[in-house]
């Protein structure tokens, strides 16, 4: 949990420091996070810096969320793995950079989709647990109505982004949204997984009653 919750906090962390240091015509409404990593930053390690820890925390969810199907596994740590591989393209300081944005293409559309394939079709070992518990139902955030609204509502996030892309003035504001979105799901599934098996697990039997040990 602790990996989880450290993402989103390293990324708001890391934003801030690297956008203080940047120049006074640099915007963080208007300008993007790669800008903050790419060749014509001050200090791009900072920012590059975080993008590594950040990918690295998505690849390191996805090991143990164990609560999430494996497709949702895969593509979380897809989506890190490609976060990591910005640091291969780097944002030159004029123009733009195909293959970085074809990787960055990859690590949103899987950081985005993830939640949906817990939706479809959870693992075995937890649709046993879900119905051996109280309820019958699996974790909140693996429930089918929440994981499909959470896959539309971070794919509207990316829409705007693309919009603001394309001719807006807000590009960098909608990348941040976007990005923290995605940074903040995966600490909900984990703390989601969590609450669901400390609330199914057993209550300890008290000693002397039947089924006590001795």
């Amino acid at each position: 949990m602790a990996v989880a919750a450290a993402a989103p906090a390293m990324l708001v962390t890391g934003w801030t420091v690297a956008g203080a240091r940047q120049p006074p015509d640099y915007d963080p409404v208007r300008d993007t996070i790669s800008e903050l990593a790419g060749e014509g930053a001050t200090d791009p390690w900072l920012m590059g810096g975080v993008l590594v820890l950040l990918g690295v925390a998505y690849v390191a969810t996805a090991a143990v969320l164990h609560a999430a199907g494996l497709a949702s596994r895969f593509l979380l740590a897809l989506g890190g793995t490609a976060t990591v591989g910005l640091l291969a393209f780097p944002r030159p300081e004029v123009g733009g950079s195909p293959a970085h944005g074809v990787v960055a293409t990859v690590a949103v559309l899987a950081l985005s989709l993830w939640p949906a394939g817990s939706a479809l079709r959870l693992p075995r070992a937890v649709r046993r647990e879900v119905a051996a518990s109280p309820t019958g139902t699996p974790p909140w955030a693996f429930r089918r109505p929440v994981a499909l609204t959470v896959t539309a509502v971070l794919l509207v996030l990316f829409g705007w982004f693309v919009m603001e892309v394309t001719g807006g003035s807000r590009t960098g504001l909608a990348e941040r949204v976007a990005a923290l979105a995605v940074a903040l799901w995966p600490l909900a599934a984990v703390l989601s997984a969590r609450r669901a098996a400390t609330t199914s697990a057993p209550a300890p039997v008290p000693p002397g009653r039947p089924g006590a040990g001795g």
